[in-house]
């Protein structure tokens, strides 16, 4: 039974391995991307959400998201969003992120008020429910970098605020001047634009089949929710709105509502 299982995984990964350049990287660990090779193209789900499936050449990739909080061992790709059917297995490999400690000088922006926890639950809706956005187009890849900068927080993190356990930092963070301007990295829709407590000055685009970005902090937004977005098109400037200790861009990646390392989606000379 082990060799059968051995003999599947290994069918359905390695072409992973060889595909275009267009294809993010292949990184099977919490926080990011296993690639899997399809016999034909289908609709995949994996813990429950669809996931993108890319035609490269002759083959079908399904290009799945893994969380932060995934378990090292094996996972399923399925073919119905309950997991009933079968379509592949893949092994996440364990990866250890450092720590990162900051003091944050609001305090309130690391243990809030009755009041800021209330509208903190209500942006949390906004927010799911633009990760959750789902658009049959394929999307355009590998991205542009938004911002040129100093990459000052990697993704990943395990933070603590003013000593506090937090949340892993699920974006990379890329310090630049106030006022710099943020380029979308892909062709995309706005999905929500809004002033967050967290993140302040923010915008999410949709790039197609569970692919979502946002970015936090910004000074200015300079586009609208609804609005079709070019690769390239300026959507607005970095700032330190919301929890920011200094300005710079949070850019955060979303495949299948799971949040990855956004380095995976951008060319090799570009990921450090």
């Amino acid at each position: 039974m082990k060799q059968l299982l051995a003999g599947f995984l290994l069918a359905c990964t390695l072409p992973a391995f060889s595909v275009h350049a267009a294809l993010p990287r292949h990184a099977p660990v919490p926080g990011g991307i296993a690639v899997i090779g399809l016999d034909t193209p289908q609709t995949a789900y994996y813990r429950g959400q669809r996931v993108m499936v890319l035609r490269d050449g002759n083959r079908h990739y399904a290009v799945v998201g893994i969380p932060l909080d995934a378990a090292p061992g094996m996972h399923r790709l399925s073919g119905d969003p309950a997991g009933q059917r079968l379509l592949a297995t893949f092994e996440v490999r364990d990866k250890a992120y450092p720590e990162q400690h900051i003091t944050i000088r609001n305090r309130r922006k690391v243990q809030p008020s009755a009041a800021d926890l209330e509208r903190i639950r209500r942006e949390r809706k906004r927010i799911d429910a633009a990760f959750r956005h789902w658009r049959d187009q394929p999307p355009r890849l590998p991205f542009l970098l938004p911002v040129t900068g100093r990459q000052s927080s990697a993704f990943g993190l395990r933070r603590f605020f003013n000593g506090l356990p937090r949340k892993p930092h699920s974006g990379l963070d890329i310090a630049a001047p106030r006022g710099t301007p943020v380029q979308a990295p892909a062709d995309g829709i706005v999905v929500d634009t809004g002033d967050y407590f967290f993140n302040g000055k923010s915008v999410f685009i949709d790039h197609g089949q569970g692919l979502v970005t946002l970015y936090c902090h910004l000074d200015r937004i300079d586009v609208e929710s609804g609005q079709r977005v070019r690769r390239g098109e300026i959507i607005g400037t970095v700032g330190s709105t919301g929890r920011a200790t200094g300005p710079h861009l949070h850019w955060s990646v979303s495949l299948n509502d799971a949040r990855i390392d956004p380095a995976l989606f951008l060319p090799p000379a570009e990921r450090e």
